[in-house]
Order: C-alpha cells, then sequence, then structure tokens
C-alpha cells in the first residue's frame, strides 16, 4: 500500500508526457505539402488574407498556366514572424493587385503556394521572408 502512491504518480505523469510529446510532433512538414528548391510566381488579385496562428493564409485570384482565372491559396508564416518583418494585419486588403512567389504544392490541382515573397506594385510595398532574403 506504500509503495501504490508513488506508482500512480509516476504512470500519470508517463501519460501526461506521452501525451504530450505526441502533441510536439502534430505540425506537418512543409516539405511534404511544398517542393522545396522550385518556385512559382502568380500575379493577381488578393480576395482574403487570413490573419492567424500557426500560419497565415492569403487567397489569391490569378490566371493559370493556360490564362483560366483560378484561386490560388497561399501558406505564409505566423502573425508574430510577419510582424517582426514590417506587416501588419492590414497591410495587404482585399482587392490588392499582388505578385506572389511561392513553392508550388505537390498536388498541381490544388494551386498551393508556400510565401516566399509578395509585392503590391501600386505602391511599391514588398515583403521577402527571412529564407528568401539575400
Amino acid at each position: 500500500m506504500k509503495y501504490r502512491l508513488p506508482i500512480l504518480v509516476s504512470l500519470s505523469a508517463l501519460t501526461l508526457l506521452t501525451l504530450s510529446g505526441g502533441l510536439t510532433f502534430a505540425h506537418h512538414s512543409a516539405s511534404a505539402t511544398y517542393i522545396h528548391g522550385k518556385s512559382v510566381k502568380i500575379e493577381g488579385t488578393l480576395k482574403e488574407f487570413v490573419w492567424r496562428n500557426p500560419h497565415s493564409f492569403m487567397k489569391v485570384l490569378a490566371p493559370d498556366e493556360k490564362g483560366e482565372m483560378q484561386t490560388w491559396v497561399i501558406e505564409g508564416a505566423a502573425p508574430a514572424e510577419l510582424t517582426e518583418q514590417g506587416m501588419k494585419t492590414n497591410t495587404l486588403r482585399p482587392g490588392d493587385h499582388v505578385i506572389v512567389t511561392g513553392q508550388p504544392g505537390r498536388i498541381a490541382e490544388d494551386r498551393r503556394l508556400l510565401l516566399e515573397s509578395v509585392q503590391r506594385p501600386a505602391d511599391g510595398f514588398k515583403w521577402q521572408g527571412p529564407a528568401t532574403r539575400q
């Protein structure tokens, strides 16, 4: 009976560590979704900019390789990283004409990009992710 409490405490701690460790590795790998080493540039109209954790997202209406208008989904950095690099929640607004460069998704039909840079030619705004700065 003396040893029952320490064993229960040890089992509880082990269970907690096991469960929390699984959450740590639950975040997806960008290389599983995007093709690293390849870059695609699209030019179109920003439809939506979702400023949220763990990643921001943009939807851009731009032509595909056949010239047909498509909605592209661009996955960006977390808001804290974007803020550190000078972007704000209202820096990009729906209706803005943008040029986006990013790593393409592994499934071409999904029209996904992992954000490398975004430009707004109207006022010269440019943002480049840390991996693409030189």
